[in-house]
């Protein structure tokens, strides 16, 4: 037997009740004639163990659709790096690269930025060597 079922999407069943096998005593009058069986009569049945019926609940919930994902954020404008600014500096644009490095420094890229330039965010270059908040200073 199946039953819908709201709390299930549709498309979904599950098993809610086992079905269960029962049990029935009958009890017969036989006759025999010189021991061989020649008639039987039912005298009396009684189900002792009643049977269960298997319950499926079958799903019928028609869920949300799924919401429309995010707009794509706008690039950033860029200065010509081709990869966009990194929004943790302002002032001139860091690009966005594997590393960047100050112009005129000791570090070897592959993009660099001519300072100053200010962290506004998390310094994930390493540009404010002093932690003054303005990198590429000197």
């Amino acid at each position: 037997m199946s039953i819908d079922d709201g709390n299930l999407d549709v498309g979904q069943s599950v098993i809610s009740t086992n079905g269960v096998n029962g049990t029935k005593v009958t009890t017969w009058a036989v006759t025999t004639v010189d021991g061989v069986e020649t008639g039987r009569t039912a005298v009396s049945s009684v189900t002792s163990v009643a049977p269960v019926d298997q319950v499926t609940s079958v799903g019928t919930r028609v869920p949300p659709p799924a919401p429309e994902p995010a707009p794509e954020p706008a690039p950033v404008a860029d200065s010509g790096g081709g990869g966009g600014c990194d929004p943790n500096y302002s002032g001139p644009c860091v690009p966005i690269a594997s590393d960047v490095d100050c112009a005129g420094g000791s570090g070897n890229g592959p993009a660099y930025v001519a300072g100053p330039v200010y962290v506004v965010g998390s310094d994930i270059y390493d540009l404010d060597r002093d932690g003054d908040g303005v990198a590429c200073d000197k």
